[in-house]
């Protein structure tokens, strides 16, 4: 079998009265890609963003059931120190507009506190953007602002930021929603390289991103988990008819 990183157990999650997430059971597996698909307003990025704890900065929000992050339960972890353990990109890109790139990609170090020597710091933004996929293209430009890169960059530099951390997981939340085919196509490329080094959980309205990239699929619908396989299964022989009826656009 299969080791687990993220094991999600009779989930529930609201805002106010109302379940966005009903009693979800998942497994998401070491050093894979997991696609989560659905239609708009499904639940899948709140799903997410209980996965990092953010679901709860909203005073509304409420959950039950458990999360566990390689065996401990994520609401008995500090939320800042579960942050540091689970990366998480954004649909837009967003890197920190006052900093420059080297700082954008140690921001996380920072922003904690955690102090780092010139020496740690320089190997960190120098491994990172490599991980990224970015280290050649800025790395005679560290010091610029990261907002003067083009949209497929910066969100590599975003995923660089990530990646500095040395999360456990990584949460990419429609990574390339807004970007044009060609960034599309590199930043998809990166996400397969980079399952060599972290578990994935990638969240995309994309059918044909989540065949390309992922080895397991998760359909979601009406917040309930209707399917979850290895990609090919679900894609070529899906047990539910919804999932069936979504791949094939008529609906979503």
């Amino acid at each position: 079998m299969e080791n687990k990183v993220l094991e999600i157990k009779n989930f529930y999650a609201s805002y106010g009265e109302e379940d966005i997430i009903k009693n979800i059971n998942l497994n998401i597996y070491n050093k894979k890609i997991t696609a989560m698909m659905g239609p708009s307003g499904c639940g899948k990025s709140t799903l997410m963003r209980c996965v990092n704890r953010m679901h709860e900065l909203n005073p509304n929000a409420s959950h039950k059931g458990n999360i566990f992050l390689n065996s401990k339960d994520i609401f008995k972890i500090n939320a800042i120190l579960l942050r540091r353990k689970v990366g998480m990109v954004f649909q837009k890109p967003n890197p920190f507009p006052t900093m420059s790139i080297y700082d954008n990609v140690i921001a996380g170090y920072k922003l904690n506190g955690i102090k780092k020597s010139k020496e740690e710091k320089d190997y960190l933004v120098e491994d990172s953007l490599k991980n990224a996929a970015l280290w050649e293209e800025v790395k005679n430009a560290l010091h610029k602002k990261g907002t003067f890169l083009s949209g497929g960059q910066q969100q590599r530099l975003c995923i660089a930021r990530a990646l500095a951390m040395k999360p456990e997981i990584l949460l990419l939340d429609e990574p390339t929603s807004a970007l044009d085919p060609n960034s599309t196509a590199f930043i998809e490329e990166l996400i397969v390289n980079l399952k060599k080094t972290v578990s994935i959980l990638l969240v995309t309205h994309n059918i044909a991103q989540a065949a390309r990239v992922s080895d397991y699929t998760a359909f979601i619908f009406l917040g309930e988990l209707i399917e979850f396989g290895e990609t090919d299964k679900v894609f070529t022989v899906p047990q539910d008819k919804r999932t069936e009826e979504y791949l094939t656009g008529k609906f979503g």
